[in-house]
């Protein structure tokens, strides 16, 4: 018999393969004036997020009618809508396109992004490259895989000078960008980020980057990338240690291919001198 959380996580990619194929990627470079807004100042949203949520919340509810939604528009429209990432039942977060301001301006990267809550806990997650047709899939305690393959994080050691990173720093409080600039030159690369976190956590998933800095975590830009990480062997973790939970409201979060690495980074770039 076929294991029916197997058969949900190619039934959930199917579905955003569907949505990016449906609202999407019609609409990359295609958008007219009238088809871009401002929801909120410096955050646009186009009529490519709304259909896309729109088909991938009503796929949800299809293939889990008891389960609850929280997408970003659904969110943007109604705010208490995040009221029910707190329950206790299976709850779906929803990035109908990350990198919207990318998608919006003509450029990638973006992506589709999904992850399944229960019982506070994230189970599973998805993250979609539409142009690459390249999906990122993860099951708690079952590892991480693209398009059916294994990925690992590297779990080697590296030296500070070796490591190649994303330091997020448009919502970085002034300290802590002070801090973060102050101890750069130990760092091999410390990058400003791509504009779209579901390309951040695929890049340390695939070993192209070591780790990650972000202030705003808004829980379905992240919830599914910190998934996939930990699934690959990584580490995620808010900036003081603790775990991260994508219910908590705190912001903060540092993502590494590894515990030395996590270790590394956080003494360089954000341990109080």
């Amino acid at each position: 018999m076929a294991d029916p959380d197997s058969r949900l996580v190619e039934e959930v990619g199917a579905l955003l393969r569907r949505a990016a194929a449906e609202a999407i990627l019609p609409m990359f470079r295609h958008l007219a004036d009238s088809d871009v807004s401002e929801k909120a100042p410096g955050e646009v949203v186009t009529v490519a997020d709304r259909r896309a949520e729109e088909i991938i919340t009503t796929g949800l509810r299809r293939l889990r009618p008891e389960s609850e939604v929280v997408g970003e528009e659904g969110v943007a429209a109604d705010p208490e809508v995040l009221d029910r990432l707190a329950g206790p039942g299976e709850v779906w977060l929803v990035d109908p396109l990350d990198g919207t301001a990318n998608f919006a301006a003509g450029r990638q990267p973006f992506a589709v992004m999904a992850a399944r809550r229960r019982r506070g806990r994230t189970e599973a997650a998805w993250i979609l490259d539409p142009m690459a047709d390249r999906l990122l899939v993860a099951r708690a305690g079952d590892g991480a895989y693209r398009d059916g393959e294994a990925v690992r994080t590297t779990a080697e050691p590296l030296a500070a000078g070796s490591l190649r990173g994303v330091v997020a720093a448009r919502f970085l409080p002034v300290e802590l960008r002070e801090r973060v600039a102050a101890g750069a030159g130990r760092i091999g690369a410390v990058l400003p980020g791509q504009h779209c976190a579901g390309q951040e956590y695929a890049d340390i998933v695939d070993n192209r980057q070591h780790f990650a800095i972000f202030w705003r975590t808004l829980p379905w830009d992240h919830a599914p990338g910190a998934l996939l990480v930990e699934a690959a062997g990584g580490v995620v973790r808010r900036l003081d240690g603790t775990p991260y939970d994508p219910a908590d409201g705190r912001a903060g979060l540092l993502v590494a291919a590894n515990e030395s690495i996590w270790d590394t980074v956080h003494a360089v770039l954000l341990a109080t001198p």
